[in-house]
C-alpha cells in the first residue's frame, strides 16, 4: 500500500524506512531490535538506487521533499515483494513535476516488474497520460470504465456534471461508450 501522506517515520533515515517493509518477514527479536539482515539492507539500497535516491539513504525522511518521500514509500512497498500495489492518491500533496515523477515511477514498476498497480487519482490528466485503463466512480457507482483515450471532452463534462439527475442519466451512456 502506498499512502497519500507517505506514512513514513520522519526521524528515521530513508534506508531504515524502506527496511520497515521487510519487518513482517523477520523474527521478532530482529524486528524489535531493528537488526536487519545484510541481504535486506542490500535490497533496500538497490531499490533506493533504482528510484534515484541512493544518495539520500542516510538522510532523515523529514528532510526530503514530498516527491522523494513518496519514492521512499514506494521502495518500502516494493520491499514486501507485492503482486499488487494499492496507491491511494500518491500525488495529492505533490507539485506537478513531482506528481509526474511518482506516476512515471509507478508505471515503470508496472512495466518492468509486472506488478499490478491500482491507483486512486483525482487528476484526470495524470490518469489519461499514464494509465492503460480508467474507471471513474460517482457516488459509489462506476460511470466510466475504459481506455484513457475514450475520455473525451464530452464524457468529462458528463462526469463533472453538477446536476445529479444529469449525471445519473449520463452514467449508462458513458459505460456504453467505453
Amino acid at each position: 500500500m502506498i499512502f497519500q501522506q507517505f506514512n513514513l517515520s520522519p526521524r528515521l533515515d530513508a534506508l531504515t524506512n524502506v527496511l520497515t517493509g521487510r519487518l513482517i518477514d523477520l523474527p521478532f527479536w530482529r524486528s524489535w531490535t531493528g537488526s536487519f539482515r545484510s541481504r535486506d539492507q542490500l535490497d533496500a539500497m538497490l531499490l533506493l538506487d533504482e528510484l534515484g535516491l541512493a544518495e539520500k539513504a542516510f538522510v532523515r525522511v523529514e528532510r526530503l521533499s514530498g516527491g522523494q518521500q513518496q519514492r521512499v514509500a514506494i521502495a518500502r512497498a516494493l520491499m514486501q515483494r507485492p503482486a499488487l500495489i494499492l496507491a491511494d492518491e500518491p500525488t495529492a500533496s505533490l507539485d506537478p513535476r513531482n506528481a509526474r515523477v511518482v506516476v512515471e515511477t509507478l508505471r515503470a514498476i508496472n512495466r518492468t516488474r509486472r506488478i499490478t498497480i491500482l491507483v486512486n487519482l483525482h487528476h484526470v490528466e495524470l490518469a489519461r497520460a499514464y494509465t492503460d485503463r480508467v474507471v471513474a466512480l460517482r457516488r459509489g457507482r462506476v460511470v466510466f470504465d475504459g481506455p484513457p483515450d475514450a475520455l473525451d471532452s464530452a464524457l468529462l463534462a458528463s462526469l463533472y456534471a453538477g446536476d445529479e439527475a444529469e449525471a445519473e442519466e449520463a452514467a449508462p451512456r458513458l459505460l456504453e461508450t467505453a
